[in-house]
């Protein structure tokens, strides 16, 4: 309550006409009260000059999500997922794209904090990278702003995180590739400061060391860090054919489209010659050419539990502080296949 003295429960009480009880239960978003009498309590708040507290302002029913470019189909995928949600539960969410250049993260908050939202989903966001300052989510948490953060994670952040299993996704991945011959693999991911990407490069390195024997320095010296986009995808695949690899395995979809671009490029064939395996499984890349192989995220649970576990924070019941980690699937199409042999 900021600058206006401190409510008191008697005067808003009267003023309401309610009991000291009820106005309490309205305070602490308890149940319990209808809806007549809860709004008649916010307006002798009003009335009053209090402010409401925190978790009252998001009677506006707004939510907001917050997510990296939509160029990447899985982010819209999100999206839609947990704005379907929202909605259902009698939320308006307000989706805010993060494009380079444009709007930042903190700026996109204020400006959702200015419309009074209930609470924020953060995909992909600044808690995906290990460099950033992550001391604006603390500052959300502490003034008890309910908040989730999906696919990324940062220490000392007291909420809900919701990732990809990013050691399974490889594991599939290189256990798919080594079961068709395949030993010498390439890794296509993005920037090293990134968790995800840390993760991966970490169980790709110790998949090949298990299911090839390979010395793990080795296996690391296969792996090429790029953009996040099919560009990167390229100049990843072009560093990594040069290395001998007959399979590349990459971090994204956009990423593998880009590899393949690459490979046809070099003259070569997919899967004849080079096997790529992409990451996510957004929509219409079934529909590729040739059809991809690649490791679907649990796009529709890890949204699900992300807006059950604000919906819950925002009811005053808080889901548990930690890392909840949701298996992948691989799912196998047409742009893997037997390694090449020499004279076979």
């Amino acid at each position: 309550m900021s600058e206006n003295p401190r409510a008191r429960l008697s005067d808003i009480a009267e003023q309401a006409g309610v009991s000291e009880a009820t106005v309490s239960r309205v305070l602490n978003d308890r149940p319990g009260v209808s809806t007549v009498t809860r709004q008649a309590v916010l307006t002798a708040l009003d009335v009053l000059g209090y402010e409401r507290p925190l978790r009252l302002r998001g009677r506006s029913g707004l939510v907001g999500l917050i997510v990296p470019e939509l160029e990447n189909p899985i982010f819209p995928a999100f999206a839609q997922v947990m704005e379907t949600l929202l909605a259902q539960h009698g939320y308006t969410p307000v989706l805010c794209t993060q494009t380079p250049g444009g709007v930042t993260e903190d700026e996109y908050v204020e400006l959702l904090l200015d419309r009074g939202v209930a609470g924020i989903v953060f995909v992909s966001g600044m808690h995906a990278d290990a460099t950033a300052d992550h001391s604006a989510y603390r500052v959300l948490v502490e003034r008890g702003l309910p908040i989730v953060l999906v696919n990324g994670y940062a220490e000392g952040i007291d909420a809900p995180f919701i990732s990809d299993d990013d050691a399974t996704a490889m594991d599939l991945a290189v256990t798919h590739l080594v079961s068709m011959g395949h030993s010498r693999i390439g890794l296509a991911v993005g920037p090293i400061r990134f968790v995800p990407v840390v993760r991966k490069r970490a169980a790709f390195v110790d998949a090949m060391t298990r299911q090839t024997g390979m010395p793990a320095e080795e296996a690391a010296g296969l792996v090429a860090h790029s953009l996040f986009a099919l560009e990167g995808g390229q100049a990843a695949a072009h560093h990594l054919l040069g290395l001998g690899v007959t399979a590349i395995v990459c971090g994204s979809d956009l990423m593998a489209l880009g590899a393949i671009r690459t490979i046809r490029q070099r003259g070569l064939r997919v899967p004849e010659d080079v096997s790529v395996v992409g990451y996510d499984d957004s929509r219409l890349i079934a529909f590729t050419d040739p059809p991809l192989t690649t490791v679907r995220q649990a796009v529709t649970a890890m949204g699900t539990a992300a807006v059950q576990a604000l919906l819950d924070g925002i009811n005053g019941t808080p889901a548990p502080r930690d890392e909840f980690v949701f298996r992948p699937e691989l799912v196998v199409r047409a742009s893997t296949g037997p390694a090449f042999v020499e004279g076979a």
